[in-house]
């Protein structure tokens, strides 16, 4: 076989999607379609509809583009049977009914932005960041039945510094998916078309030192898993922060002396080794502003209040000059 007999359908929504879609489409790959989601509405009154980001990419290099609004709807899936795709490639995508992934002569493959069977689910760079990890990486699997579970063709590694966010993370995969995609088409021709592949149960646990008795999971983020806990420590404060910025941002409740409540997102923090303190949650000093965690001080760098733009600390407290005083001016409830 060579990479001429591959016919290829490509699935796939987000910005993370199109880098592995280039890299299929400069390596001379043959995608004979595209399938993305439906443009999604967008504006004041939804008035305007808005093509994702993979639709954009595939119009511009001339190749068909299909939107279902569901996978299972006949009509789609005979439009995707005339395509005689042998091989489908998936990146974070909606999930596929078995009359869809199983219809490839060579199955589908997913690439999944982490080492699994750890975190497995749709947000797994954020909770890989959430949960202080010092490494993930990509996964290249078939996909069968359930969600992420399928036998694994190829994984690659990716260390996370101490400083990083999600927005580092996802970039550095972004482009580290596309290159072991690249790299699994290259097994699969070589196998002509079956590759040799591994049980995500034989190698459970083997990525994350001391994993072995638990995975996991990545399950999708909503506003309410993006509320700051101060109770926990600091450490887990500043990786809940780091894991969830720039987007969509963790965020915390304040209280003015009128009562009126505003939402403050925090984007960017450091752990003190100043102790916390119980009666004074909100500790300003100067130019900068410390938030008290479940054992020590931890000093807010950037942050946006509701309805305002995205600004460093500095700039913030200057703003608000006069105005915080005291511990008591301002608070977290």
């Amino acid at each position: 076989m060579t990479k001429d007999d591959l016919r290829i359908i490509f699935m796939g929504t987000p910005e993370f999607a199109v880098e592995t879609l280039k890299a299929l489409v400069e390596n001379d790959y043959h995608v004979v379609a595209v399938v993305t989601q439906p443009d999604k509405p967008v504006g004041r009154h939804g008035s305007v509809l808005q093509p994702s980001a993979v639709k954009q990419y595939a119009l511009e290099k001339g190749l068909p583009v299909l939107q279902p609004e569901k996978m299972k709807d006949p009509e789609f899936v005979e439009q995707l049977r005339s395509y005689q795709a042998n091989l489908q490639v998936v990146v974070a995508f909606r999930m596929l009914p078995e009359v869809v992934w199983a219809m490839p002569e060579y199955g589908t493959f997913n690439v999944h932005a982490a080492l699994l069977p750890q975190y497995r689910g749709a947000a797994p760079i954020n909770w890989a960041v959430i949960n202080g990890q010092k490494r993930t990486g990509v996964t290249t699997f078939f996909l069968d039945h359930n969600i992420d579970t399928g036998r694994i063709i190829k994984c690659k590694y990716l260390k996370i510094p101490e400083v990083a966010d999600v927005g580092y993370v996802y970039e550095k995969l972004m482009h580290l998916g596309a290159k072991i995609c690249i790299e699994t088409l290259k097994i699969i021709v070589t196998s002509n078309g079956y590759p040799i592949t591994y049980s995500q149960d034989h190698i459970q646990g083997t990525w994350f030192k001391g994993s072995h008795s638990s995975l996991k999971p990545a399950p999708k983020i909503f506003k309410e898993t993006c509320e700051i806990d101060w109770n926990l420590s600091a450490r887990h404060v500043y990786n809940f922060i780091r894991g969830l910025s720039p987007y969509p941002g963790a965020w915390t409740t304040l209280m003015a002396p009128d009562g009126k409540k505003t939402v403050l997102k925090i984007f960017k923090a450091v752990i003190t080794h100043l102790k916390g303190s119980e009666s004074r949650n909100i500790v300003i000093d100067g130019k900068q502003l410390y938030i008290s965690a479940g054992d020590y001080l931890v000093e807010i760098l950037e942050l946006q209040l509701e309805g305002k733009k995205r600004m460093m600390t500095t700039d913030f407290l200057n703003g608000m000059r006069g105005k915080l005083q005291t511990d008591k001016i301002i608070q977290l409830i």
